[in-house]
């Protein structure tokens, strides 16, 4: 094996977790559209922004509650001795405890999560389903450490986003002030549901297992960078949310949510191939393989980034037309959507240099992560209060903290992909010139698209932008290897193109 080269069998499961998570990206725009939808139409800008906010303090809650687990487990199975289902349990068990915290803490203090409303019926008990996400996330990385990924894909793609829609429908004759929060608590216990049961048929009941309370904390002391650093990702894709609910009103607040739900599909590519690049990179820096470790970024770097940009475009160029979707007064957001969505694709580099920089340089990970969340916080501020004082409209202020995202994000990048490549003594850059290109294809259509009817735009020039993008990547970014690994047949060795190789296709 050649020195940039990393091992078959690993980049082999990275090319099929790469298959699943686009199949997965696919199921989860299918089913978002109808949520957005029935969202947006049946209850409200207002309602969707009280629902929106509510969710954020508790995603946020369950991020620290997962105890930087979701990453951490890779590495906490890849180097024990014990029975690994007595190390699932041992994290199911501090992820629990960790969940009573910030349940508790939040039933105390409800305002923190309906800030601009009433709290009201069963308000208080919302914090109870920090258990069932913090419990889903701990069982998927369980499972990806198995590299099975179609796990995640059917609990956080399928079972996940068709519960949240089809209850909101359902629910919306019974509230119109609850429907979405407890079409959103049924979604996350189903979820819950499709990640426990494939976790016991791979790892069984914790037979002999009795828990180690001084190795669980010192469990939950090692996993503090990884947990911070997942909170402080999370927090970058969200804190502009907390500060739009800040200056705006509820109705805001919601519009510019339907925004993020759109931005976020792209996002969802690199989150979903976590579970499986994480296990890889951890098995490899145990061999003390770092330059396969950098082999493994730059290839699954520049499949996120080519998906997404693709992503960006198809779903930007037409943004009046996709934010329409969930009703007229949603189409305001169009200018925030096209922020967050070059947010995305700046992005990519940071969040996977990432998946490896948890793992070498923790602490200065997290130090990079503090500077680009508190670079963003500043420069959310600083635009909304300076077209504020410029006297723009309300709705143009409301993109002050969408603008900010890319900027910080881009920062980010540069440092830790730098970092990343210094102490791997490898590059890491994903870059490929053929990304230009295929941008250049992808928007010269789009902008043709947008010269047709407006249903026309989502169902004719949204398809024909992502066909248009993909043929150029695919004929001028992808090597030969690539191409291979995305139609790999039995008994086929994988390899990846040395770095000097991966800008220029074959």
């Amino acid at each position: 094996m050649g020195v940039s080269e990393a091992p078959a069998s690993d980049i082999a499961d990275l090319a099929k977790g790469g298959r699943t998570n686009m199949l997965g990206f696919l199921l989860r725009l299918a089913a978002r559209i109808p949520f957005l939808f029935i969202a947006g139409r049946l209850y409200g800008p207002a309602a969707l922004g009280r629902f929106a906010y509510a969710i954020l303090v508790i995603e946020f809650a369950a991020q620290l509650a997962t105890l930087g687990l979701k990453r951490g487990l890779a590495q906490q199975l890849s180097s024990t001795k014990r029975p690994h289902v007595c190390v699932v349990w041992d994290g199911l068990l501090v992820a629990g405890a960790a969940s009573a915290i910030a349940a508790g803490f939040l039933a105390a203090v409800p305002e923190l999560m309906f800030p601009n409303s009433q709290v009201n019926g069963l308000d208080r008990l919302l914090p109870l389903i920090i258990f069932a996400l913090a419990w889903s996330d701990v069982s998927l990385a369980a499972l990806a450490y198995r590299h099975d990924v179609a796990a995640t894909v059917r609990a956080r793609a399928v079972i996940e986003p068709w519960t949240i829609s089809i209850a909101a429908g359902a629910l919306y004759f019974y509230s119109t002030r609850d429907g979405l929060i407890l079409a959103y608590v049924l979604s996350l216990i189903a979820a819950l549901i499709a990640s426990i049961v494939p976790l016991m048929r791979s790892y069984g009941w914790p037979r002999g297992w009795s828990p180690e309370p001084i190795a669980l904390f010192s469990l939950a002391r090692r996993n503090a960078p990884l947990a911070a650093a997942d909170a402080i990702e999370w927090g970058t894709r969200n804190v502009d949310r907390a500060i739009i609910g800040l200056f705006f009103p509820p109705a805001t607040v919601g519009i510019y949510w339907v925004a993020q739900q759109i931005a976020t599909l792209p996002q969802k590519l690199k989150t979903s191939f976590d579970p499986i690049l994480g296990p890889v990179i951890t098995q490899s820096l145990a061999e003390g393989d770092k330059a396969a470790v950098a082999a493994q970024v730059r290839q699954v770097g520049f499949w996120i980034i080519a998906a997404q940009a693709g992503i960006a475009l198809a779903l930007t160029i037409p943004g009046e037309a996709v934010m329409g979707l969930a009703g007229p007064q949603f189409v305001a957001g169009t200018g925030a959507l096209a922020f967050l969505m070059i947010g995305e694709v700046v992005a990519a580099t940071a969040v996977v240099s990432e998946s490896a920089l948890v793992y070498v340089a923790r602490h200065r990970n997290l130090m990079i992560s503090l500077a680009t969340i508190a670079l963003q916080i500043a420069l959310s501020f600083a635009l909304i209060l300076g077209m504020r004082a410029a006297g723009l409209p309300p709705e143009v202020q409301a993109t002050g903290p969408a603008m900010a995202l890319p900027l910080a994000l881009g920062f980010a990048a540069v440092l830790k992909a730098k970092l990343l490549s210094k102490l791997l003594g490898a590059p890491v850059s994903p870059w490929r010139w053929a990304l230009v290109w295929a941008v250049a294809a992808g928007t010269v259509v789009g902008i043709l698209a947008t010269h047709i009817p407006e249903w026309s735009e989502l169902l004719i020039g949204l398809p024909a932008i992502l066909i248009s993008y993909g043929a150029v990547i695919w004929i001028k970014g992808f090597t030969k290897e690539d191409r291979v690994l995305f139609r790999l047949k039995k008994g086929e060795e994988p390899k990846l193109p040395p770095p000097g190789e991966t800008h220029q296709a074959r």
